[in-house]
Order: C-alpha cells, then structure tokens, then sequence
C-alpha cells in the first residue's frame, strides 16, 4: 500500500485516503501563466501563487509555484477563479473557460444532452491564465433574462439590443443573470454567439428555463448547461470586486403523476462554497452576488445565512432577474440583514421585457414592454473600488430616456387642483425625490404610488382586447412601484404650459423630463 501511495504522489495525479473501503480522489494541478496562449503548460510558463481555486465546495488558494490540491469524486467540475489583474481563455463567442468537468461516467440521458464521459483523472488539471490591465473603476454590463424560444427571437435580441453594443469601449464585461433562453437548450450555441458579438467577455447564470425538465433530480438538471458553461455556481473578481455567481435554482423531477417544478433555493453545498471563498475576501472590497431567483423568494433560513455570511461586508449589491418587472428593493433588520447599512437587491430589466410579446413596432420587433411599464433593456454597473453606481439602459432608446409622464393633453380649468400628473420613474425606488412643476413655478414634492398600473401599459392592453393587435398577447397588469404623482396646481391660467419634472435617484443623479398641456 505505501509503494501505491507513493507512486500516486510522485506522478501528481490523485493521493487515495482510506477509511474502511472508502477512497477519496484528490485532483492537483497548477494555475500557470500561460505566455504563448495555447492553454497547455509548456516549458518556462511560471506558476501563478495565491490564486483561488475550488470544486464547488473546497476553495483554496495556490502555492508558490502556482499548485494546488483539491478533493473529488465522479461528478465535480473544477475552475480558478478569475483573480484580478488577470484573464482566462475565451470561447470565439466570449463565454470563459475557466473549468474542468470530471464526470469519468458522463451525464445521465437527456433531451438536450449533457456532458461526454470525461474519462480518469488527468495527472494534473492546469488552469492557464493572461495577465490583463485592470483598473480598480470600471463599467459592467448587467442583462436580465434575454429568454428567447426560437431562432427569430435570438435575432430580436441582435437587432434590439446587441447592435447598439458592439465593439463598446465602455463594458469590461457582462453578465447574463439566467433565463438565458426559454426551454429549447439546443439554443445555447446560438444565444452565447449573438451575445459574443457585443466583444468582452459574458458570464452566464443560470434560471429555471435553462435547465434539464426531464431530469429526475436537482443533481443531473443542470448537465446541459455543464456542457456549455461549466459551473453551475462560481466565482470570479474583477478589480476590487469579488462576484458570486449563484444557482438558486432547485428542480424536483416528475414523480408518478405530479409534474415537474422548480423552487428558489441554495443548498448546503452552496452555502459551504460561499462560506469558504468569503474567508479569502478581504473585508473593505465590493461583493456582489448575481442571481436569477430574486432574493425575496429564497426560503427564510437560507435568506438568514446568506446574509449572515455577507453581514461582516460593508460593501454588497446583489442583482435577480426572474420576475420581469424593474424593482429595486432594500433588505434590512426585519428580514434577517444585520449589516451597518440595508443590503440593494437589484430586481434587474430583462432584455426580453415580457418574453417578446406585444405587437411588432416599424421594423418587426415587439415592443414587449413590461408589466410595470419599463421598456425592455438593461443595467450599466460603474465600479469605482468598492463603491457602484447602475444606469437604466432602454434598448434603442437615448440614454436620457428614464421616465414618462402621463398627464391629459388638455384640462378644464375648473379641474386642476384635481388632475393628476403621473411620473414612472423606471429605475425608481423609495430613496428617489421625485418633483414637479408648471412653467416657472415652485417644485412640487411627488408621492410614490404602489398600487397603481401603468397607464401606457393598461391602455396597450386594453386595446389588444378591442383591435385584435398583432404579436404574442402582454401579460396581464401589476402594479408599478416606481410611479409618482401629484396634482396640477389650481391656479394655472388658460393657454399652453409646460409640465418639467425632475428626479434624484440614491446615486444622486438628476434626470429630466417634460410635457406640454392646454388648460382650457
């Protein structure tokens, strides 16, 4: 046995720990700086130190000459963590590839496929690595669910919203935060390659329309993506920043006549994996944790330690996707957050806005507005540090465009001090000021409103009923969290006058809008 343990050790490729009839593998292998960029480790490519490596549970950081050794069984897929000041290779379509998959047996038999049988253990599994220069500021590019079920949707998401960025000088990289397509996972190619045309590099999370439905279990939902993107949950850091990528995505198979279904959750697992990479993070850089399921949905007790885990930093942002309305929310006390200051949970725009419905606009696209009234789009992240600003970005509209007003086009004078001015706001939350005013006149402090449909959204609705509208029917009405209002002034004589309004977001930015009216 010992001429067995020692032969196994001199060759890097596993070390066996015995217990009863038990074996443990443990894979090893090197982070290395890979200088001519063939991915394999030649001769005279240095190891890189102090660079996180795990097995989706594990995390340790490598040695001086760049090794590291980490425990595995028949179903473990390995990967580096992107640390800062440096990058890992690249498909042609800009999705990482910064793992490996040991699944020596392969994935069970699905529709879409899984991963081919992988084979033994390597005798080292290298990661390689290209420095790369990396401010500590920097601007990121955050899509929510870009969902499309068909080839002619894929090409919606290039015409409406990939056209206006490629070749951006501006985005060190995106994300997608799940729902990358609507069920067909066949798509995956296709997808990854439009998207790929924006130029930087798109990291993926996955939702619950981009896993296995005819899969028994959680465990072997996921094997598609695997084959795809790896990693189920990671993590990689760019400047000061330590980004989490999360599957709180929990499938329980068809059992007997029961259907398949999915619920929010992490898993001990997962929990154990943030754990172990959050002790290698120091306490003043920028967490940030991308999701699809919104954090609200998670169960209670996981919720509890996920912050818990997160509580010692003062610095976080979390984004979801998922639910297809704009929503910014703040965790604090009462939810079980226990930071100096409430945790943002940034319940992002999808890019798909109500899954490509609606009627097609002058060049064939739907105009797929969501249900609270938010055109389709996206976020903009600048990271300065640790501090973050994000933007709302409407596909193909102007950058300026943040608002709408809704007010009559003419007023009876005598029903002034009782008419409404209606503000949504699309990236608003209950940290916004919101005001307006008529001419030149003194700035009326805004209310939000809650409980409110989007005007512009239950007219579009209404008419799909009445005119039989072309397109994919909307879903129907929700409330709009971000809408303001606040009645005209009595006084305001007959004529022309111009509605201006203003809005200081909690970054402290200003936007501006205006309307025109005719009092009567």
């Amino acid at each position: 046995m010992r001429s067995i343990l020692w032969r196994f050790g001199f060759i890097g490729l596993l070390s066996l720990t015995f217990t009863g009839a038990f074996a443990q593998q443990f894979a090893t292998g090197v982070v290395f700086h890979d200088r001519n960029r063939n991915g394999v480790r030649d001769a005279g490519e240095p190891g890189v130190p102090n660079v996180l490596v795990s097995n989706q549970r594990e995390v340790v950081k490598t040695d001086a000459q760049g090794r590291y050794r980490l425990p595995v069984d028949d179903d473990t897929i390995l990967f580096v963590v992107k640390p800062r000041g440096w990058m890992t290779p690249l498909s042609e379509d800009n999705v990482p590839r910064f793992y490996y998959i040991h699944k020596p047996n392969g994935s069970i038999r699905l529709q879409y496929g899984g991963v081919a049988p992988t084979g033994a253990l390597p005798a080292s599994v290298d990661f390689p690595l290209y420095p790369q220069r990396e401010s500590d500021r920097y601007r990121a590019l955050i899509f929510g669910d870009t969902q499309p079920r068909d080839m002619q949707e894929i090409f919606y998401i290039g015409r409406d919203v990939v056209r206006e960025l490629i070749g951006t000088r501006e985005a060190a990289f995106g994300v997608v935060l799940g729902d990358v397509l609507f069920d067909n996972l066949s798509l995956f190619p296709a997808i990854t390659a439009v998207m790929g045309q924006i130029g930087v590099p798109i990291y993926y999370v996955l939702g619950n329309h981009d896993i296995n439905f005819d899969s028994p279990d959680d465990a072997n939902s996921d094997e598609t993506w695997h084959r795809y993107f790896g990693p189920n949950y990671y993590a990689f850091q760019w400047g000061r920043t330590h980004y989490l990528v999360l599957d709180d995505v929990v499938w329980f198979g068809a059992q007997g006549e029961q259907r398949g279904r999915y619920v929010a959750g992490l898993g001990e697992r997962q929990l154990e994996f943030i754990r172990n990479y959050l002790r290698y993070a120091n306490r003043n850089d920028l967490i940030v944790i991308l999701m699809h399921i919104p954090l609200w949905e998670l169960p209670d007790a996981e919720r509890r330690q996920l912050f818990d885990l997160l509580a010692p930093f003062p610095n976080t942002v979390s984004y979801s996707a998922h639910t297809h309305i704009h929503l910014p929310r703040f965790f604090g006390a009462d939810t079980g957050w226990n930071g100096r200051t409430p945790h943002h949970h940034i319940n992002t725009v999808t890019v798909c806005g109500s899954w490509w419905t609606g009627a097609p606009d002058p060049i064939g696209i739907p105009h797929t507005t969501l249900r609270d009234g938010t055109p389709n789009g996206y976020l903009w992240m600048t990271v300065n540090r640790n501090r973050y600003h994000v933007r709302y970005q409407a596909a193909r509209r102007p950058a300026d465009y943040q608002m709408h007003i809704y007010a009559l086009d003419e007023v009876e004078r005598a029903k002034l001090g009782e008419t409404p001015v209606l503000v949504n706001f699309f990236f608003g939350s209950e940290l916004c000021t919101v005001e307006m005013r008529v001419g030149e006149g003194n700035w009326i402090r805004m209310q939000q409103v809650t409980d409110t449909p989007d005007p512009a959204y239950a007219a579009l609705k209404q008419q799909e009923q009445e005119f039989n509208l072309p397109g994919r029917r909307l879903p129907g009405l929700n409330p709009a969290v971000h809408l303001w209002r606040a009645n005209l002034p009595a006084d305001l004589p007959r004529g022309m006058h111009r509605i201006e309004v203003r809005v200081r977001n909690l970054f402290g930015d200003e936007f501006r809008d205006r309307r025109v009216i005719r009092v009567r």
